[in-house]
Parts: structure tokens; sequence; C-alpha cells
């Protein structure tokens, strides 16, 4: 990637809470103008990352760029650093009227794109004249999410913004959210721990482990780097790559293999047969084999 395709960029980014690290030595690169899935599960720093990426927390070191820029020096930048947070609780004021809500946004951002805001829940069928705490879960997600996007952030960073949703209302505000982002030169980060929720959205991946970065890249080429194996018993896959997964039967072995290159190989050794697997599937593996091998690492000190 180059410098000008770059929308977040991490330098060696740790953050601990007294003798608990919630983030150590995280470095990465996300591309502008797409949805980073942000995926791990509860407790491997999602939230505490997203809030070093806003602005809200310090690093205890390294330091995250948003276009370009160090986060501190964003808000002094005037243009291209704009970030915008969602967080988990989506907090309204309670006896604000969406309308009020509005209102707000446009006193509180130094942009402010009104009709942005007005469309988003006008898709959603959210009453102008209702007060936030008469909202239902879903409708007070769907304010939070319009005075977020009212602010026209360069980067929108949203911390598990499905979590109060039913499964219909899911699917049409990833709908609606893929159309946003489509038409605008805005970069959002979605984090979430349920990875079904990441299917049809999320187009670049980063995984947190345990405060660390386990696999970054584009979705569609990690899935392609990825293959299950399945043959005669075996002590190792039939092409040379890293064992994820393991499964033996008496006769019968299975391994999940990251590939070296890609695309996969066609013709595997006699016997063999390969399958891609999914991307559920591929991220659970590599959560495991990450806490197999930080769990060696903890016997061997």
């Amino acid at each position: 990637m180059n410098d000008q395709s770059i929308a977040v960029e991490a330098r060696e980014v740790s953050k601990r809470y007294g003798k608990m690290w919630a983030l150590r030595d995280c470095s990465f690169q996300l591309p502008a103008n797409r949805i980073i899935a942000l995926v791990g599960a509860n407790g491997a720093g999602k939230s505490t990352l997203m809030s070093i990426i806003s602005g809200m927390l310090t690093p205890t070191s390294g330091a995250v760029l948003v276009n370009g820029r160090a986060v501190s020096e964003t808000e002094r930048a005037g243009t291209g650093g704009r970030i915008a947070i969602l967080a988990q609780d989506k907090p309204l004021y309670r006896d604000f009227t969406v309308a009020d809500m509005l209102r707000f946004g446009r006193s509180t951002n130094r942009v402010w794109d009104q009709q942005r805001a007005l469309s988003w829940l006008k898709r959603f069928a959210v009453p102008l004249d209702r007060r936030c705490g008469r909202l239902s879960g879903g409708q007070k997600a769907q304010v939070a999410m319009a005075v977020a996007l009212g602010a026209r952030p360069d980067v929108l960073l949203l911390d598990e913004p499905l979590a109060n949703l039913d499964p219909v209302a899911r699917y049409e505000v990833t709908g609606e959210l893929l159309a946003e982002t489509a038409g605008s030169d805005m970069t959002v980060m979605l984090s979430t721990h349920i990875v079904t929720e990441l299917s049809g959205v999320g187009d670049h991946l980063l995984l947190l482990g345990a405060g660390r970065p386990v696999l970054v890249g584009d979705v569609e080429q990690l899935l392609a780097q990825h293959m299950r194996f399945t043959g005669p018993r075996a002590d190792r896959p039939p092409v040379p790559g890293r064992i994820l997964e393991v499964k033996h039967t008496d006769r019968q072995s299975t391994f999940v293999v990251q590939l070296p290159d890609t695309p996969a190989p066609a013709v595997v050794a006699p016997g063999w047969s390969a399958e891609p697997i999914s991307l559920d599937h591929m991220i659970v593996t590599h959560l495991k084999a990450s806490n197999r091998a930080r769990e060696d690492m903890e016997v061997a000190a």
C-alpha cells in the first residue's frame, strides 16, 4: 500500500492497565475507503484499539496514524483526519428528541451533513419528534449511527454496532452501510466478536488475539491462502505451509493449512483432496493457533 491508500496505521502500539496488557506491539496498515472487520474474542483489545484510533485513549507506547497524521495531530489539522466513533453503549440524551440529537451533532462537529443524517433515519423510519428515552434499542442504534454519519468522518469506528439489532435489522443495516461507504470516501472499521455478522460486510480483516494482530489482509486473498486437505493418515499435509489445525482418525488425516502462495495447487498428492474453508473457520483456527502458541510460551517461561 502506498501512503495515500492507507487510512489507519499502527506502529508498535501497546496499552497497559496496571499489570495487564490490553494491546501488545500492534503494527498494521489498513486500506482507505474500505470496510474493515475488526474481529476478536471478548477481551482481545478491540475496544481499546478503537479508543486509541479515535484519540479518546493514549497508548502506553507506539503511535497511530490516520490518513498519514498522528492521531494527536488530526484535530489540529482541520481536514483529512476527522474520526467518529460509535461506542458499544451508543450514548444518547434520554430527554432529547431525535431532532434534538441532530441539532446537538451539528453544534458539536466542525463538519455536519444534516441531509445525510436525516436520510439514514428515514431509511429506518425513526420518528424525529420522539424522545430518545422512548425509542427501542434498535432505533437508538440508528439515531447514534445517524449522528456519526452526519459528522462526515474520514474514518468511522463502529464498536459492536449490530449488538442491539434483530436479525432482519442487522441485514438491513449492513446493506445500507455498504451502500453508504461505496458512495463516499469514508473508511469504516466495524468490530465484532460474532463472526457470522461479517458475511458480505467487511472486505478487509484485522484479527486480534490477546491484544496482538493475528491476521491482517484482504478477506478474499486470505481465504484463497487457506485450504483443508484430507487424505491417508500422515504426520504432515501434502503441501508446504503453516499448519493451523490437525485431526486424525485411524486411517485418515485432515489438515487446515495457510499456504505460502496462492492460488492453491491444482493437483495434490494421490489420495488427497483439497477444499476451501469458510471465513468463520479461518478466524477460529487462527485464534486457536494463537492461543496454543501463547500457552506454549508461558509454559516455556
